[in-house]
């Protein structure tokens, strides 16, 4: 026999096919002794029927006359070898693949053959074997329409009972293998997505609906080991942790698109059966209550991870009723999403210390009662907030029990970094998402003013308003201005299918209240102190949205407080050019205003949601001394960063279109007298070996290694906004003028003279330039540089104690005239008088009471 098998004949050939068919019918039993024959067949024969499927119909005509298919199963019932095992299902994958003849296909599918082969008792104790047997499945499942479908299930009474691919496949769909998981959801959405209404039925019905509740919470689990690598990981630059944490991200996204597909697969029972799992399971017992409850509690996830889940699902599972009732949901209290599970509710946010910056000025609009519980004061109706002017002022207070929406406007206000920029981002993301009834975003005091007018504008044109004046007097409108029907219906869901009844509503309260009060906590964010740029960034956007036209919501008071954060902003950047780094402040400002620009320029967020989880990664400020030039980079980045974003919300305020550079002034031209000029330099400054004129430099002795001193002429030049402090040896040849060996930044110099030895001058030498500034680093690398650009310090040795003093009055000079020269480009700029001094631009909309579109 093993003669014949090898013996020379045409491979591919009908003769072929017929004689390995022939060899397999005479097996009783594959054993150890014979199995690498049978192998070896069955591999063949999947190689003749795909090429006969191509080349040579006959190859399938005998394949389907000696009934192959059965003779496969025969040989998988007689087999003792997993090695056989494994080759008739890898068999079965190419066959099916690679087949493209609908008939070849429909054959294959009938007569149970696949069922057989589907259902048989396998050892996935081998996972290679559970490996094959899953592309087996995914094979199968390639193939699918409505015609093959019908094979592969049983029905009585025109119903379907039995489903062997789908019910069989769904048993791994929690498997711990990620390659696995993967492939049993491609699966699935290839049945959803066929459209056989018997199929639908029979997934979306008991015991087989049940799955889509287990994939929900399987999803919850995803987020409780997430939340658990991100507390461990918080403040720390592991990059395990951090690769650890980007890999439970991505599969949590993978996850959100899934749900998303099956949704978007049509079958009405399973996008109605998914989304209500979403929100039971995820939303309403997860999300929702970790933004107030204890968040070290098993089975609970902490705020942070909470925020960027809701931007997650909102950004992703694009659902009109999902987004919807999640808005409305927002009106209630976490107390009410919890009262069936036991889980003990602080009634304060328990992440953060509530210390509210301008509460110290007087501000009352956040107080705290006796009872811990925060509250929300705002005015009862929105005739009561308008005052002569049209200016928002709150006139007859009311207190609204601390609900979801308020506590994301409360970590805004005074929450910490990452918690401003989650709830930031979670608003936005409401902002953004289409599938969200813009009356909904009224209420929630989000609708930016741009869609508003188009709405009011549409209602005037068709007739549904009772005139004019609806669009174009504010006075009008806030007799109309009142909660949405829509959002009264979405309640009434959420109080009746889910029995949330503690949702506020306060009686007279409007999207004009609600409007102002996300108004009145942005221009808060703005003028708080302990929040970094790129998030106040964001906020900057957000308002943007929300003002384009401005209107009475935007009050004086608000533009009094954004004139004063500005003018501290201003003194803090005037103060960077006496700073560490005012050789680089102008060219960073320019910059960060292109970015800035951009940023609350677009249309939407540049950040994705998991920014608010990388922001929590964001290695600590250890091992980084405060008092180094490194952290007075960081600084004086931040610095400018906040003030480019004032500056252009100043701007903005008043109508004016943001230029594309910044409008500082010209550099100056340098005295020739200057000792810069004198020297022969630019602004690029002098390189190692650049020949210079020595001019006023001094004679001096430095060591750079233990026992080996050397002999330099001292020179401290500046050119405009450059500097540098120069070490030079003179040329023999040429007297009076010498080669630059070393050059240094003059900036963070701080010239000091030794107060025992009265020649020697000490100098500090920072680095020149900041890792953090090249944008092709990582920004969780900036720290771990910032080791490696250690501050220098020179001790220069004089010759006498006058030729020291002389060194350091050239030096404080030099550095006085490089701070003064950045000063005088940067005043042009700080002015508010030169924000608003240009008449021939129209005035901001928002000093008017009313506002046309068609003129804005």
């Amino acid at each position: 026999m093993w003669f014949s098998f090898w013996r020379s004949r045409n491979r591919f050939s009908v003769d072929e096919l017929r004689y390995l068919t022939d060899q397999l019918l005479k097996f009783q039993v594959v054993n150890e002794v014979n199995k690498d024959f049978v192998i070896e067949a069955l591999r063949s024969i999947a190689e003749l029927i795909t090429y006969g499927d191509q080349h040579d119909s006959s190859f399938f005509d005998f394949f389907m006359e000696k009934q192959v298919m059965g003779e496969f199963v025969r040989i998988l019932r007689i087999s003792r070898t997993v090695s056989v095992s494994l080759q008739l299902l890898q068999t079965m994958s190419i066959m099916i693949q690679n087949i493209k003849n609908e008939h070849a296909i429909y054959y294959m599918f009938s007569n149970e053959h696949i069922n057989s082969l589907i259902t048989y008792s396998f050892n996935f104790d081998n996972e290679e074997l559970l490996s094959y047997y899953i592309s087996f499945l995914r094979a199968i499942s390639g193939k699918l329409n409505k015609n093959t479908i019908s094979l592969l299930v049983k029905t009585e009474n025109d119903e379907i009972v039995s489903f062997p691919l789908y019910v069989e496949a769904i048993r791994f769909a929690f498997h711990e293998e990620n390659m696995i998981r993967t492939a049993i959801r491609a699966l699935t959405l290839n049945v959803y997505h066929v459209g056989d209404d018997g199929v639908n039925r029979f997934v979306a019905s008991p015991p087989h609906a049940k799955y889509f509740s287990n994939m929900v919470k399987f999803f919850c689990k995803q987020c409780i080991d997430l939340n658990g690598l991100v507390t461990n990981a918080s403040g720390k630059s592991e990059p395990d942790l951090i690769a650890k944490i980007f890999s439970a991200v991505d599969e949590i996204e993978d996850t959100l698109y899934y749900f998303s597909d099956i949704i978007s697969a049509g079958i009405p029972d399973i996008g109605r059966l998914l989304t209500d799992k979403i929100l039971k399971h995820l939303v309403f017992q997860l999300l929702l209550p970790s933004l107030r409850t204890e968040s070290n509690q098993e089975g609970q996830i902490g705020s942070i991870t909470s925020l960027y889940l809701l931007c997650c699902i909102l950004h992703i599972v694009k659902i009109k009723d999902l987004a919807n009732v999640i808005a409305a949901v927002l009106f209630s209290q976490p107390e009410a999403v919890v009262s069936n599970r036991g889980i003990k509710v602080n009634g304060i946010v328990s992440s953060h210390k509530c210390i509210d910056e301008r509460q110290q000025s007087g501000d009352e609009s956040v107080t705290k009662e006796n009872s811990g519980a925060l509250k929300i004061t705002v005015p009862s109706s929105s005739s009561d907030m308008m005052s002569d002017s049209g200016d928002c002022t709150i006139r007859k207070p009311s207190t609204v029990s601390h609900g979801v929406r308020e506590t994301l406007l409360s970590y805004i206000r005074c929450g910490n970094d990452v918690q401003v920029l989650g709830s930031l981002s979670v608003l936005a993301m409401l902002l953004q998402t289409k599938e969200l009834d813009e009356s909904m975003l009224d209420a929630l005091g989000i609708l930016p003013q741009r869609k508003k007018h188009k709405k009011l504008l549409l209602e005037a044109l068709v007739g549904e308003t009772s005139g004019e004046e609806q669009l174009f007097t504010s006075e009008a409108s806030s007799r109309r201005d009142s909660i949405s029907s829509e959002l009264d219906d979405y309640i009434e869901r959420l109080k009746e299918q889910y029995g949330l009844s503690n949702l506020i509503l306060e009686e007279g309260a409007s999207p004009r209240v609600h409007r102002f009060q996300v108004l009145d906590v942005l221009v808060t964010l703005l003028c708080r102190s302990n929040i970094s740029a790129e998030t106040l960034w964001y906020g900057g956007w957000l308002l943007r949205q929300l003002l384009p036209y401005g209107e009475g919501e935007f009050s004086s008071h608000h533009l009094l407080t954004l004139k004063e954060s500005y003018r501290e902003s201003a003194c803090a950047l005037m103060g960077e050019t006496r700073g560490s780094w005012p050789d680089h402040v102008v060219t960073i400002l320019c910059d960060e205003w292109r970015k800035c620009k951009r940023a609350i320029e677009a249309p939407s967020p540049r950040k994705e949601p998991k920014y608010i989880l990388l922001s929590l990664l964001r290695p600590s400020e250890d091992g980084v001394p405060s008092n180094s030039s490194y952290a007075a980079g960081e600084k004086m980045c931040e610095t400018v960063k906040v003030f480019v974003l004032l500056h252009q919300l100043q701007v903005f305020s008043i109508g004016r279109t943001l230029p594309e550079q910044p409008p500082i002034g010209s550099p100056s031209d340098s005295s020739e007298s200057s000792r810069g000029k004198t020297a022969g330099l630019d602004e690029c400054g002098p390189k190692a070996g650049t020949e210079i004129k020595l001019g006023d430099a001094v004679p001096c002795r430095i060591s750079f290694e233990r026992g080996r001193e050397r002999h330099f002429h001292f020179l401290a030049a500046s050119v405009g906004s450059n500097g540098w402090i120069l070490l030079a040896e003179e040329l023999p040849l040429k007297p009076r003028h010498g080669v630059v060996r070393v050059a240094a930044p003059l900036a963070s110099s701080n010239p000091k003279i030794d107060e025992k030895h009265p020649k020697w001058l000490h100098l500090g030498i920072r680095p020149s330039t900041l890792p953090f500034l090249d944008p092709t680093k990582s920004p969780l690398q900036g720290k771990a540089k910032a080791r490696a650009l250690v501050d220098g310090r020179w001790t220069l040795a004089f010759r006498d104690e006058e030729s020291c003093k002389s060194a350091l009055s050239m030096t404080l000079e030099e550095i006085n005239m490089q701070s003064n020269e950045v000063e005088k480009r940067l005043k042009p700029l700080v002015s508010l008088d030169a924000i608003s001094g240009s008449s021939n631009l129209a005035p901001h909309p928002l000093f008017h009471k009313s506002v046309s579109p068609l003129n804005s």
